[in-house]
């Protein structure tokens, strides 16, 4: 028996998923802040987090772990926010998630993976891998 969405909810959701893709830190903290949950995640496991971080906006980023979102929560594929940083060369979003607790070897691939097969040895270094 599958449960029928709510279709305002599911606007809802759709809009505040393109706030963070957009990088919308503000509204996105005002949600949250409302009580719309900081690990809100869409059909393919992408969190708030994911989509900031993965579009480049670290102001978004910090703003939903100051919040308590999980910096390390991977998507249905098994891809973390950090990894995602990593593949999209975006070093602001890669401070602000090992700031807030990303852990490099979460995920795969790992976002230290990641760095070793694109060659970024300093980010490598930044992660403490060899």
């Amino acid at each position: 028996m599958s449960e029928e969405l709510d279709p305002e909810v599911v606007e809802l959701a759709s809009r505040i998923f393109e706030l963070a893709r957009q990088g919308e830190a503000e509204a996105l903290a005002a949600y949250v802040d409302a009580g719309v949950s900081a690990n809100l995640t869409n059909d393919r496991g992408d969190s708030l987090v994911m989509l900031a971080a993965y579009h480049g906006h670290a102001e978004a980023v910090s703003a939903l772990l100051a919040r308590g979102a999980e910096a390390d929560r991977a998507n249905d594929r098994g891809q973390t926010p950090l990894a995602g940083a990593v593949f999209k060369g975006e070093d602001a979003v890669i401070k602000a998630l090992l700031a807030g607790g990303a852990d490099p070897s979460a995920g795969t691939p790992s976002a230290v993976d990641t760095a070793r097969m694109f060659g970024k040895t300093e980010l490598l270094a930044l992660f403490g891998a060899n």
